[in-house]
């Protein structure tokens, strides 16, 4: 009979997410001999090899790969029964995996992150950053605790939070005659040079919700995967962006110009999602009390204190 022990299935999960021994000691709270260690255990009690190690890359076998999802189900349903077992204890403590989309991460997280810390020390975010489908998958399937995004989130398995709005600028070129007096409207021409994320992003959807009858000519050249990739390209004289209020104040001082939509101006909502049968519900909908406590006051921030949309500059 193969026996297998809890830990070195989370061993193994930590490697599927790095692919790099040492990221994944770190991640586990290990050091990487004992993970290492633990690993060749479980490939030799399966009589398989899991991981194909390079010098620098560490890659899953076929085996690997049928194996993961199972024990990500096994270590799911484990969690569950540790929550279920755990519920007279402090309920904010433990390892909470938190998954967030590209466009709110980088803005958001580094603000709020000091706040969870400091009201609960005792709870470990992971954090997962994708986009909104795969996340959404993820918080079904169990691999994720629950997710932030923008809304709406349509699936039944999920509980949703509405967390903040958070307003939609322009970013374009530094001096560009087409905005030299905003605001603007949703169907100014200029808009068809609107550059767009690639495929998958809600941002992308957004930006053409916003637009309505203008349809972008950029996209067709352009498909980046990030929104500072977008603003470079702005910095340069290459087009134009949707920038969510919250990164404004990250956009590049130089070359761009970040200017306001005319009245009714577009925004997103904000939201937080998890499991309707998540053990965690009491964790969850803590956190995004906070999170839209933090949120309401935040997503404007630099923006509503000394800096304003620098357009004309």
């Amino acid at each position: 009979m193969i026996r297998l022990t809890i830990r070195q299935l989370e061993y193994f999960e930590a490697l599927t997410e790095t692919l790099h021994f040492g990221r994944a000691a770190a991640l586990a709270g290990v050091t990487q001999p004992a993970l290492s260690s633990q690993i060749a255990e479980m490939e030799r009690r399966l009589g398989c090899r899991l991981f194909e190690r390079g010098a620098r890359v560490v890659r899953l076998t076929e085996e690997a790969n049928l194996l993961r999802p199972r024990i990500e189900r096994l270590l799911s349903e484990i969690r569950e029964l540790e929550a279920f077992t755990a519920k007279d204890r402090h309920a904010m403590e433990g390892r909470f995996r938190l998954g967030v989309i590209p466009t709110i991460a980088p803005y958001f997280l580094p603000a709020v992150l000091p706040v969870l810390k400091t009201r609960f020390p005792h709870l470990s975010i992971e954090l997962r950053e994708s986009v909104t489908q795969t996340l959404v998958g993820e918080t079904v399937g169990g691999q994720l605790d629950a997710m932030i995004a923008a809304l709406p989130l349509d699936h039944g398995a999920l509980s949703v939070a509405t967390l903040f709005e958070d307003r939609f600028l322009l970013a374009v070129p530094a001096s560009d005659p087409d905005f030299a007096s905003p605001p603007v409207a949703p169907e100014s021409p200029a808009l068809e040079r609107l550059m767009l994320l690639e495929e998958g992003h809600c941002l992308r959807d957004q930006a053409l919700a916003i637009c309505g009858s203008i349809r972008p000519v950029a996209m067709a050249s352009y498909g980046a995967t990030s929104l500072t990739t977008l603003l470079q390209m702005v910095a340069h004289g290459q087009g134009i962006t949707l920038i969510p209020e919250m990164a404004a104040a990250s956009a590049p001082q130089s070359g761009i110009n970040i200017v306001p939509f005319a009245p009714p101006v577009p925004m997103r909502t904000i939201g937080m999602a998890w499991r309707r049968n998540s053990s965690r519900q009491s964790v969850c909908r803590a956190l995004a009390e906070i999170l839209s406590e933090f949120g309401a006051g935040s997503a404007r921030g630099e923006l509503n204190g000394e800096q304003q949309p620098h357009a004309g500059e």
